[in-house]
């Protein structure tokens, strides 16, 4: 595949850089090394078709190059993709209720179009099926050994027999907020990072090697993840990470959870002695998260996992729901409480 062969020749370019760099200083080969790192974390994005991650966007990119066959949207009709005379070119997927006329490309040049939204739009589920629309009715087919394809399915869930992209919101990042590291395996030829964040794709998130074993970061929406090492086709789990849930296959599976700083705002009520913070995030706690006393009234900052919590305040005893919030929601035994999302 023109990932292998792009991994190949830059580990070539790699054994000639490194022969050099031994005649040289130590810092040169340390930069080598870190050289090397950097090629197979480029490979592994390049090798990924219909997008990127730039900075806080996700950039859609159509390349004709990439395909060859597109099927006609009314009778499934196939066509040869250099039979197509393109006027334009949309994104259509889960996140626009597929939709075939609203996200509309640009065009860069003869071959390429692109599309840029941002990231944060894409915070809902760890992964997105999405596909190239050809002037509002051909759609571009993903050829077999695109990385990130996904079998495409009709509305009952019947195989449709070609394939459909899939965007993910995981993506790897020097200083993302999930470093994952195995030690060892020094003799392994490639182990690969999959989990819940990429639906358990066993080729994307190719590993590092680095001195003492294996490492790549991720950047992750907040939240718990399962995941697990491929070595050199076996799986495993996190030898280091102590905590792991059972799966389906009599195994385990390494869990990380994702938190993000969030803080609480109660207004006013200077006059009281105590605000306790309580909720799901706390077990809810009537002592552990006590609030600070401020200008405006009163505050507390913990860390909390993605998705929706249910808290309340305390006030000298005194249970209150958060008066400068609206969105409330009712629990298992009744209850009505405040309700914050973390995405």
């Amino acid at each position: 595949t023109d990932y292998y062969q792009l991994s190949k020749r830059k580990i070539i370019l790699y054994k000639l850089s490194y022969r050099a760099a031994l005649k040289k200083s130590s810092l040169h080969i340390i930069s080598v090394l870190l050289f090397l790192s950097s090629l197979f974390s480029s490979a592994q994005n390049d090798d990924l078709k219909g997008y990127k991650i730039e900075g806080d966007d996700v950039v859609f990119i159509f390349d004709k190059r990439d395909y060859k066959k597109a099927t006609k949207d009314e009778h499934g009709d196939v066509i040869d993709f250099k039979n197509l005379n393109i006027d334009n070119v949309s994104v259509s997927g889960e996140f626009n209720n597929w939709s075939r006329h609203k996200w509309k490309m640009t065009k860069i040049d003869d071959n390429r179009y692109e599309l840029r939204k941002r990231l944060i739009d894409f915070t809902d589920e760890f992964s997105w099926e999405f596909k190239f629309v050809i002037n509002n009715s051909f759609w571009a087919e993903p050829t077999r050994n695109t990385v990130n394809k996904a079998d495409a399915k009709d509305p009952y869930g019947s195989p449709l027999h070609v394939y459909n992209l899939k965007l993910y919101t995981a993506y790897p990042k020097e200083n993302g907020n999930a470093s994952f590291k195995l030690k060892g395996f020094e003799n392994a030829k490639k182990i690969i990072l999959t989990g819940t964040f990429n639906r358990w794709n066993e080729q994307i998130f190719v590993m590092n090697k680095v001195s003492d074993g294996w490492e790549l970061t991720l950047q992750l929406n907040p939240g718990e993840y399962e995941y697990k090492f491929i070595v050199d086709g076996k799986w495993m789990e996190d030898p280091n990470n102590p905590s792991k849930k059972a799966n389906e296959y009599d195994g385990y599976n390494s869990v990380l959870n994702i938190k993000v700083p969030h803080t609480f705002i109660l207004k006013g009520y200077e006059n009281a002695s105590k605000v306790i913070l309580s909720g799901d995030f706390n077990d809810w706690s009537e002592n552990n998260y006590q609030m600070k006393k401020t200008s405006e009234g009163w505050s507390f900052t913990c860390l909390l996992s993605g998705g929706k919590h249910h808290y309340k305040f305390i006030v000298d005893g005194n249970w209150i729901l958060d008066p400068n919030n609206t969105v409330k929601e009712y629990d298992s035994d009744g209850n009505i409480n405040s309700v914050c999302m973390i995405r």
